[in-house]
């Protein structure tokens, strides 16, 4: 069985949303330190700290609820998902953004097109 941290780490985000947590914890990889940084540049994380080998996500809500309405995972182990920056598909309409992994790292939607690079799809958030 492949041991996909960003799928867990995707799991665990929507996760905690649901059940109304205020942070969670996981384990510290590089992929997955660089999309909860990524998540929190964009606004739909509060903050990413490295404690030992874990990292703490604390969620951010507004008054509403959640930020995060919904994430997916797009590329899996065996399933990757690539596109150029102009085949880029719109998340919920266009109001939900992408994490690509692009030569230039593990990048936002919205500096990819910046940057003018595509890549593989990771996840979706809207």
């Amino acid at each position: 069985m492949v041991n996909d941290h960003l799928s867990n780490f995707i799991t665990k985000v929507r996760n905690g949303y649901l059940a109304g947590q205020e942070f969670i914890t996981i384990k510290q990889t590089n992929s997955v330190e660089q999309v909860a940084k990524v998540l929190a540049e964009e606004g739909y994380l509060t903050a990413v700290e490295k404690q030992d080998k874990e990292l703490k996500v604390t969620l951010k809500y507004n008054k509403k609820g959640p930020v995060v309405m919904g994430i997916r995972r797009v590329s899996k182990p065996g399933a990757r998902v690539y596109t150029g920056i102009k085949e880029l598909p719109k998340v919920w309409g266009g109001l939900g953004k992408s994490v690509l992994s692009t030569p230039k790292g593990i990048i936002s939607e919205k500096m990819a097109k910046k940057e003018k690079v595509g890549g593989e799809i990771i996840c979706q958030v809207w």
